[in-house]
Formats: C-alpha cells, sequence, structure tokens
C-alpha cells in the first residue's frame, strides 16, 4: 500500500481537503496518514482538531507550532518550528507521496522539509497569485519544490508552466472547494439560525477579513473602516468569522470581538463556524464581505455576491459576482449598495464560473493512483 501523507493547519483548508481526504481514506490501495498542525491546535483558534476526529479520520501525528505571537519575528519562529517538527515526523512516517494545498507559512516549512528528505510533493492550487500578501511568494515557491501540481483554473495552470513545470506534471482539476458545496446538504434557514443561536434580519452580510500581510501596519486601519461601512446598515444582521493566525490578526480579533460586544443585537463572531455552517452561511446571507479566498472561489457558486476589499487577492480570476472596492469606508459602501441592488443579483444569475464542477477530489484520485514517482528529480521547462 502506498502511503499518502496529507497535511492540514487551518480550518479552511481542511474543508477544502475533506473530500480528498475521504477518498484517500476509503481506498483499498492507499494508506491515509493525516498530519495536523497549526491553527487546528491552538484553543485561542478553536482546536479544530476536534472537528477533524469528529469527522471519523484518524489522525495519525499532531505537531503544536504556534506561538503566542502574531508579530513578522513570531510566524517566523512557527515556520522554524514547523520545519523541526515535521522533519522529525517525516522521517517517522516515511510517506511515499505527501499532499499539501494552498500557501500558508506552516504548509510552505512542511514542503521545505519533504523535499529536502526527498519526498515526492502534491501540490494544490498553484499559480495563483495574491499580491497583497506574502502567500504570493510562498505559493510559488512550494510549486518549485513540487513535483505534481493541481491547478484550479487553465490560467493558473499556464502560470505554473510558466515557473519552469513540465506540462505533464500539471494539471487543471478546478477548485477543490466547490466539491463539498456540491455534495454537503446544507441546512436550511431555521436549522443554520438554530445553530448559531442568532436570529437573522431582514438582510444578512457574513464578514471575513484577513490583514494584508505585505502591508505594514494597516489591519487596524482598514477594519475600522470596514466597521463604519457595516454601521450605515439598516436592519442588517452581521456574522464575522475571525481571522488566521497570519502576522497582525490578533489585532482584527480585538477589535471584532469589541465590536460585537456593543452590537450584540445585531453582530455575533465564530473562531470557525465549521464547514457545514460556513457554507449554510453563504446560502442564506445576502452579501459575503471582506478579502478571503473563499468569496472569489465558492461564494460565486451559490451566486451571492462578493466585495473583495483591497489588495490581499489582488491578481486571483474573478468571477462576475465579485465587486472589487478599495479599503476604505465610502468605497465599500459604494460596494454594498451595488451587491444588494436587484439588476446586479439579475446579472450575476447566470455567471460562468471559471473553477470547475465539484469533482476535482475524484481526479486528483485519478492521476494519484496512476502515478509512479522513482526520483523527484525534474528539469526546468522553457517555455
Amino acid at each position: 500500500m502506498r502511503k499518502i501523507a496529507i497535511v492540514t493547519g487551518t480550518r479552511a483548508e481542511y474543508g477544502l481537503l475533506k473530500p480528498l481526504i475521504s477518498k484517500v481514506n476509503q481506498d483499498k490501495n492507499l494508506e491515509l496518514q493525516l498530519l495536523v498542525t497549526g491553527m487546528h491546535l491552538s484553543p485561542e483558534f478553536g482546536m479544530t482538531i476536534n472537528e477533524i476526529e469528529d469527522d471519523g479520520f484518524p489522525v495519525i501525528k499532531k505537531a503544536e507550532v504556534l506561538l503566542s505571537s502574531d508579530t513578522g519575528v513570531g510566524v517566523i519562529k512557527s515556520m522554524g518550528l514547523t520545519m523541526i517538527s515535521f522533519s522529525e515526523a517525516l522521517t517517522e512516517l516515511k510517506p511515499d507521496i505527501v499532499i499539501v494545498l494552498g500557501d500558508r507559512t506552516e504548509i510552505f516549512s512542511v514542503v521545505i522539509s519533504a523535499y529536502t528528505l526527498g519526498i515526492p510533493v502534491f501540490h494544490i492550487s498553484g499559480g495563483e497569485t495574491t499580491e497583497g500578501a506574502y502567500d504570493e511568494g510562498i505559493r510559488h515557491a512550494i510549486t518549485k519544490m513540487s513535483y505534481l501540481h493541481f491547478t484550479s483554473t487553465a490560467l493558473y495552470q499556464k502560470r505554473v508552466i510558466q515557473l519552469g513545470e513540465s506540462p505533464d506534471r500539471v494539471f487543471n482539476v478546478g477548485a477543490i472547494g466547490i466539491d463539498s458545496i456540491k455534495s454537503l446538504k446544507l441546512l436550511n434557514k431555521q436549522e443554520f439560525e438554530k445553530s448559531i443561536d442568532f436570529k437573522l434580519y431582514k438582510k444578512s452580510v457574513l464578514i471575513t477579513f484577513h490583514p494584508v500581510t505585505l502591508e505594514n501596519v494597516t489591519a487596524k486601519s482598514q477594519f475600522s473602516e470596514l466597521l463604519k461601512a457595516l454601521d450605515t446598515l439598516e436592519d442588517t444582521s452581521l456574522i464575522f468569522t475571525k481571522p488566521n493566525s497570519d502576522k497582525d490578526g490578533r489585532i482584527i480579533i480585538n477589535m471584532i470581538d469589541d465590536y460585537v460586544s456593543k452590537n450584540n443585537e445585531k453582530a455575533i463572531a465564530f473562531i470557525s463556524l465549521g464547514q457545514l455552517r460556513y457554507l449554510s452561511a453563504i446560502k442564506h446571507v445576502d452579501v459575503v464581505v471582506g478579502n478571503s479566498s473563499s468569496g472569489i472561489t465558492e461564494v460565486p457558486v451559490f451566486k451571492k455576491p462578493t466585495i473583495n476589499i483591497g489588495d490581499r487577492q489582488k491578481g486571483r480570476l474573478m468571477p462576475e459576482s465579485v465587486i472589487n472596492c478599495m479599503p476604505n469606508q465610502l468605497d465599500i459602501e459604494k460596494a454594498m449598495e451595488q451587491s444588494l441592488s436587484s439588476n446586479f443579483m439579475e446579472q450575476i444569475q447566470n455567471q460562468e464560473n471559471p473553477y470547475g464542477n465539484g469533482d476535482t477530489a475524484e481526479q486528483i484520485m485519478e492521476i494519484l493512483k496512476k502515478t509512479n514517482i522513482k526520483s523527484i528529480k525534474k528539469s526546468f521547462y522553457d517555455l
């Protein structure tokens, strides 16, 4: 049996990987090695390893790597600790393949460890660009250390090849986040309200805002502008999901807690909604606001508008339902008005989604099972 190590460090990443984890776990010819790290093991971020274990997946290794600091130095020290932990874990487990998704700092450290140990890395969601976050450089660096690539659009597939990866190792399989949307039975409105113990108003907004990590000291000022814009909305309930363990993330967490404590009749916040409640929230709110990648890849499947604020996601392929705006109150208010107009809602109902049809995990499994790697040596592919 081939041993397939899948690594997850955040709630969002696990939700995306879950269909693939399930398929690997069920395959009689594959042995799942699920490695859990990062935010999953932090009480501050909801101890979301409990969700993984509740889903019945066997966690073979846990690596606690987060420090109680969201400064640049704190993040870098956590990356070093991750590298130490995973160099040991991968040496012990000896997986045949390591599968990772995305561009987070802890995943970067895992990939450095696997690459140095000569273990093939399969990377999901390469070739994307996010000009406002250091995820940009991390993602492309992971691409160069990975052997096989699963991109979410044809444009991103082209970019990975442009980085020197041979076309026969780069597959456009669509965005894996759509798989769960197609397969999960989402909560109806009454069930959702009961699950969060909160009644939705006539209008509802789902907000996820992360720090723009390539900018210095903008988290507080940008999130303040967003809160001021939200305050102008009438008869509108606000559902906040808190940011990841990025640099300056705790600034936004503290601001959310303060805002909700002063506006608890209309606002509620969660460290983690979990996949079912998060996707159900998208189904029942009127608009999704912030700068999360889910607003670009997953929300459009629901034919709901996304207001994408600032530069964090700049460079991604944007469906028609995504409205980009500057991180200031006036621009956000204008975007809100546009997103809630009947004309805009009608316009986006027939939009084409460039991110696939919800069969990504199945495509990855087919490629995974027929790929036999003898060496991770690879030549640079020149255009």
